[in-house]
């Protein structure tokens, strides 16, 4: 008998995270409150089955997807909450990511089931040491987004070999709450604090190297494990971005629709125009955030990986949507009132929301226009894209 990974269509995901959307900006404000995602939103994904959406296939993940369905995700759960759609997206690429590391590593994180989460933090704030067997690790690392649910942790370190990530079980470290901040609170971006763990080998991976260094297209056939980790990662960062500038045109139309009189109405061709415009930046990076990694994709399944003005043409793209959608969500905020500063507004929540998401290093739209203009201008980079 067929499995539901064997049959499930991308519609039908698209349609469980279309269900939830209610029930998610519901609980939106408890989100914020709680700083971190709340476990009965956990369950939801859970049960909808869009937590294994980043899976290999062999690891209960579905026949049909890639990266690029977890970003249409994003997307639709991003209306409703920013926080969910954040670690949604940091979750399902960890357990994209997984695949790249060796076998034994893979079956050792999935020993417990399809649904498993880890958090991460990429900055190489640690030190792993040698020592007999394996390896030491020490350090602390901050931003791990959606470390409260996690029982993994992907982690950045400086070793002999030079930059790596390791996987550590959630035995290994303890989380520091530090996370007191003004936008995507709900994320539990904490801190991971570690002391003399010991990492067997099979834990250690060189993940920002192309795709043919690493065993996960030879194990899992997917197009995606071809590619340089970082050709299509960063869209997991920009794609919540675009559901929650979504989230912000949608409230602020509900909250002037059918409202006439004096001031900031429907009436008002102010705002019309600013709806106007807002909704166009939103529908593009929508679109980028649906083509670009569709293209890039198709390309890797013919064999052909990308050179160094098409990692260019990738980076620019993300980067300019996340400048699409920040852009949007100012100029609807500037018109949104005084009532939209009050802590029941959700205008106000989706505006501190996409600032604290656009404040990624790896979404700074001068850097990345640079390395465009120079890719296009035949200029040497000024560091190596992975």
């Amino acid at each position: 008998m067929a499995t539901e990974a064997e049959t499930v269509s991308r519609e039908e995901l698209l349609r469980r995270a279309a269900d939830l959307v209610p029930v998610l900006r519901e609980r939106a404000s408890e989100t914020e409150r709680l700083r971190q995602i709340p476990q009965a939103t956990i369950d939801d994904l859970r049960s909808a089955g869009l937590l294994r959406v980043g899976n290999p296939r062999r690891f209960g993940g579905y026949d049909n997807a890639d990266m690029d369905l977890y970003f249409e995700l994003d997307m639709e759960i991003g209306r409703a909450c920013g926080s969910t759609a954040w670690c949604f997206s940091v979750w399902s690429s960890h357990d994209w990511m997984i695949g790249h590391w060796p076998l034994e590593a893979q079956e050792e994180y999935y020993a417990g089931g399809p649904d498993v989460l880890a958090s991460s933090a990429f900055a190489p704030q640690g030190r792993l040491e040698p020592v007999e067997g394996g390896f030491r690790l020490n350090g602390r690392w901050d931003f791990s987004s959606g470390s409260d649910g996690a029982t993994w942790a992907m982690l950045g370190v400086i070793a002999p070999m030079g930059p790596c990530m390791v996987l550590v079980p959630r035995s290994d470290y303890e989380i520091v709450d530090t996370w007191f901040v003004s936008g995507l609170r709900g994320t539990g971006s904490k801190d991971i604090e570690i002391e003399d763990a010991f990492v067997p080998p099979h834990r250690v991976a060189g993940l920002m190297v192309p795709g043919y260094e690493s065993p996960g297209f030879e194990l899992h056939g997917r197009p995606s494990y071809r590619l340089p980790t970082m050709s299509l990662l960063p869209f997991t960062l920009c794609s919540p971005l675009v559901g929650m500038a979504q989230g912000m045109l949608d409230a602020f139309i509900e909250k002037l629709r059918g409202k006439t009189g004096p001031g900031r109405t429907a009436e008002s061709i102010a705002v019309q125009l600013r709806i106007a415009e807002s909704s166009a930046e939103i529908d593009s990076a929508k679109r980028i955030v649906k083509t670009t990694p569709r293209e890039v994709l198709e390309r890797a399944s013919k064999g052909e990986l990308p050179g160094e003005i098409d990692q260019a043409k990738v980076r620019r793209d993300y980067g300019y949507v996340a400048k699409l959608c920040l852009q949007a969500v100012n100029r609807l905020f500037e018109a949104s009132g005084g009532h939209a500063l009050y802590d029941s507004s959700a205008l106000q929540r989706f505006h501190r929301d996409i600032h604290a998401g656009s404040h990624q290093a790896a979404l700074y739209w001068d850097s990345i226009a640079e390395g465009y203009g120079r890719a296009a201008l035949g200029l040497p980079p000024l560091g190596p894209f992975r």
